[in-house]
């Protein structure tokens, strides 16, 4: 046997015995980000992505029921919750490192981080929006009428799961590259170009961000009542954590490019089904 067999022979053999290590390790990746998801409440925001396509039609001018009966089917077959989570999956294979992750998952499946997922995921199915906001208001109103500090707090979580200018920029995102591939498909016709859509969007910051600030204290005022005071506060301790601030800038991001790209699948969609509208 020559050297150069005996060396190749040998580097195939040291690939077949490394494989399985390889598939052991992408396994027990996996399994991690899976725990990961499931503890953070994220597979649930996840599949809530679903909710918002009710949305769709508003940005062109038309409801859901324009498009009959096919919309359901539509909205199955584009927000699927499987492709969804497998996308999420990818995604943070390749950004979350170890040591976010880990810290994230201690706090989520402590007493309190287990009690706040269980009302967050509810939270995020709850397809009643207006009947949330309705109720929230009403405990803001009543916490500013007796000036509770409880106020301030919820605010403090709001400010610390993603900041008003990411996420503003991000909702903006998804509106255009939505309008954009709406236009592409022959859904609308856009009189615009993507700059000027950019800088018309721009213009209506000033009152998205005080609707967002308002939804998202009633929001959380709904959502966190069961929970006391010193709770609330611990709970935007955790979240002030700078790991904590990286796992949910991630997160936010990873959300909000499904959202992106289903709704630019979506756009594809419905042109099947509608004839082209003027914006």
């Amino acid at each position: 046997m020559t050297a150069l067999i005996r060396t190749g022979l040998l580097a195939l053999a040291f690939c077949a015995l490394s494989l399985p290590a390889q598939r052991a390790q992408a396994t027990e990746n996996a399994d991690r980000l899976e725990a990961f998801l499931t503890a953070t409440g994220f597979d649930v925001a996840l599949e809530s992505i679903k909710l918002s396509a009710s949305d769709a039609p508003a940005m062109i001018g038309l409801e859901a029921d324009d498009f009959g009966l096919q919309w359901s089917t539509l909205v199955d077959e584009v927000f699927d919750t499987e492709l969804m989570h497998d996308m999420a999956i990818d995604i943070l294979s390749q950004t979350l490192e170890d040591d976010l992750l880990n810290h994230a998952v201690e706090f989520y499946t402590s007493e309190l981080g287990s009690r706040l997922v269980v009302v967050e995921n509810a939270s995020h199915m709850k397809d009643d929006d207006d009947l949330k906001q309705e109720s929230g208001q009403a405990i803001v109103a009543g916490l500013v009428k007796i000036g509770s500090p409880r106020v301030e707090e919820l605010k403090r979580l709001n400010n610390a799961v993603g900041s008003e200018d990411a996420s503003i920029h991000a909702i903006y995102e998804v509106q255009v590259r939505f309008l954009m591939a709406a236009a592409a498909a022959g859904v609308i016709d856009l009189p615009m170009d993507e700059e000027d859509l950019r800088q018309s969007l721009a213009q209506q910051e000033g009152e998205m961000r005080r609707s967002m600030q308002v939804a998202g204290l009633a929001a959380s005022a709904y959502t966190y009542q069961s929970f006391s005071d010193d709770e609330i506060s611990a709970y935007a301790d955790a979240l002030e954590h700078p790991k904590m601030q990286d796992v949910y800038a991630l997160m936010n991001a990873v959300q909000f490019e499904i959202m992106a790209d289903r709704y630019e699948a979506m756009a594809l969609g419905m042109s099947k089904l509608q004839p082209s509208q003027e914006l």
